[in-house]
């Protein structure tokens, strides 16, 4: 019986391994890893199937696990990649987030509130972005490369763009010779 045991155990550590990520090639279309397994043993080109619709190519030191099925070695999958070294610390129960090694993370956090953080965001979309929202806030600039539109009025600290355009458009001087000046004889629109 303890020999039937033994031969049972032996079996089913063939299964499946811990792994430390050696290296991650992201070329082809199903990610490979070298990857060092317990007792020193090393399997290079093993298959990483990540889930759909993420995808990442973790630094070497980087740990997983490996399943070979039937026990065959020769032919195994790494089916999940971790980094203790990066992963975020301190989230709170149902939060998912994630991140890189150089800090940028993307965290869903409690409350209905995303926070992405990182030194540069880009989004491209071809058509359009639209933002159904009440309120955009920032502490910088904006900037626009072509004109600002607005269904409803233009403001900042100071006034409005109406009240700016009133008042140019009714505005005199004291002309040269004394009297006034009339106003503008081109409006602003």
């Amino acid at each position: 019986m303890k020999n039937a045991l033994a031969m049972l155990q032996r079996g089913l550590s063939r299964l499946w391994s811990r792994v430390l990520v050696q290296r991650l090639d992201s070329t082809n279309a199903c990610q490979t890893a070298d990857a060092g397994l317990l007792a020193g043993e090393v399997k290079h080109g093993v298959e990483y199937l990540e889930p759909y619709g993420f995808t990442s190519t973790a630094h070497s030191g980087a740990e997983g696990v490996a399943l070979f099925l039937a026990g065959d070695r020769s032919h195994g999958i790494v089916i999940n990649v971790a980094d203790r070294r990066y992963r975020l610390k301190g989230l709170k129960s149902g939060e998912v987030a994630i991140y890189t090694d150089e800090g940028d993370s993307i965290v869903l956090k409690r409350g209905r509130l995303i926070k992405a953080t990182t030194e540069t965001f880009i989004l491209n979309a071809k058509n359009k972005v639209v933002l159904n929202t009440a309120l955009i806030e920032t502490p910088g600039a904006i900037k626009a490369e072509k004109s600002i539109t607005s269904a409803a009025e233009l403001q900042d600290k100071v006034g409005s763009l109406s009240t700016m355009r009133k008042q140019y458009n009714s505005h005199a001087h004291s002309g040269d010779s004394g009297g006034m000046t009339g106003t503008p004889t081109q409006g602003m629109k």
